[in-house]
């Protein structure tokens, strides 16, 4: 089934849905003609009858875990027992849900001379997945580095897509950071524990200017900004987007 809009958005159909890791899920919707969006903006996606609701409603915001230049629309996130989550793992291919949007101010800085440091947590790591594959697809000259921490392996979203991403973007640099590796049944020859100072220096060394843009648990956004202000990194130059209850 075809999109179809009006003014209170895009009624689009579903087309795929996959585990990109443990506890956690991409779905594929069609992209509408004509939805233009920056890399890190969400949508509100809206489940128009389900079969079953509770007080948290019919409705979440996503971040758009794709590009703009790829051809569908793909969001992500963790499979929390709820009855919305419930209701997107059920529902057949080919149903429709409703999207307003596209929203958001987290979206790449315009100067492109100045790199980007993105610091992700888990499901934090969507509105980077669409900006480091836009960076790629668009050849940007611009310098990004991607620091992304989880529990192990097997519970972060995109893990092996990220890491090879490298060889497609020479200006994309990829740091992956696990807290509890020893758990592991994959073994982990990265970094261990979590960001913190430490490991930004020992990667960013000679790296002038950038701008921080900070996504994950509530926690860990304020852990970090409190990092990066007591590194004496300019309130302005760090961007923040807290994701709770996913």
């Amino acid at each position: 089934m075809s999109e179809a809009a009006s003014e209170n958005g895009y009624s689009i159909a579903l087309t795929d849905r996959r585990l990109v890791a443990e506890g956690t899920m991409a779905f594929y919707f069609e992209k509408p003609a004509g939805f233009v969006f920056a890399p890190g903006q969400f949508i509100d996606l809206t489940l128009p009858q389900p079969s079953e609701t509770d007080t948290e409603g019919d409705t979440r915001a996503f971040s758009i875990a794709s590009a703009p230049q790829e051809s569908t629309l793909m969001l992500a996130t963790r499979l929390r027992d709820t009855a919305f989550k419930r209701e997107l793992q059920r529902m057949p291919l080919g149903s429709t849900v409703r999207v307003e949007g596209p929203f958001g101010k987290l979206v790449l800085h315009a100067d492109r001379t100045r790199p980007a440091v993105f610091l992700a947590g888990g499901i934090g790591i969507t509105p980077f997945r669409s900006m480091v594959v836009h960076g790629a697809m668009q050849k940007l000259p611009q310098r990004m580095f991607l620091f992304y921490s989880n529990r192990r392996p097997e519970d972060a979203p995109f893990l092996e897509e990220l890491q090879t991403l490298q060889r497609q973007n020479p200006r994309y640099t990829f740091v992956g950071t696990m807290t509890e590796s020893e758990k592991s049944a994959r073994g982990w020859q990265g970094e261990t524990g979590y960001i913190n100072a430490t490991l930004l220096a020992k990667h960013l060394a000679n790296i002038e200017k950038p701008i921080y843009y900070v996504v994950g648990p509530p926690g860990m956004v304020d852990a970090l900004r409190t990092m990066l202000k007591e590194a004496r990194i300019d309130e302005s130059d760090v961007r923040t987007e807290k994701f709770a209850g996913y």
